[in-house]
């Protein structure tokens, strides 16, 4: 019996869903207990996907995700695995090291003041 390309794991993807390790949990939970504290986001969802895992954050509880955090491993090598996501989709910052993409809450920190 002939084994086809086509039976090979490597043409499947994946084993399993994508989620977060407790690692990169710490981190994006720390910013959102910053954020939380700041009275800028009161809920978050965790989403395990075929190909990418997501953290969304919301400003109320009925709304719509204010920010996505998504993991998607097989965008490491060329884009980075990590990318925010606004609330209608545009991408504002992407790489492969969380805590840097994870940045771009800092300077949202910040206001102009009178």
């Amino acid at each position: 019996m002939s084994a086809d390309a086509s039976d090979s794991p490597a043409n499947h993807g994946p084993a399993g869903p994508v989620f977060f390790d407790r690692r990169e949990l710490d981190a994006m939970l720390r910013v959102y207990g910053r954020m939380v504290a700041a009275g800028e986001w009161r809920d978050y969802a965790m989403a395990p996907g075929k190909d990418a895992a997501e953290f969304a954050v919301f400003r109320r509880a009925g709304d719509a995700p204010a920010y996505r955090i998504e993991k998607r491993p097989a965008l490491a090598r060329r884009q980075g695995a990590w990318a925010v996501m606004n609330q209608s989709g545009m991408i504002l910052k992407r790489g492969r090291d969380l805590a840097q993409v994870l940045r771009v809450f800092d300077a949202r920190r910040f206001q102009v003041v009178e």
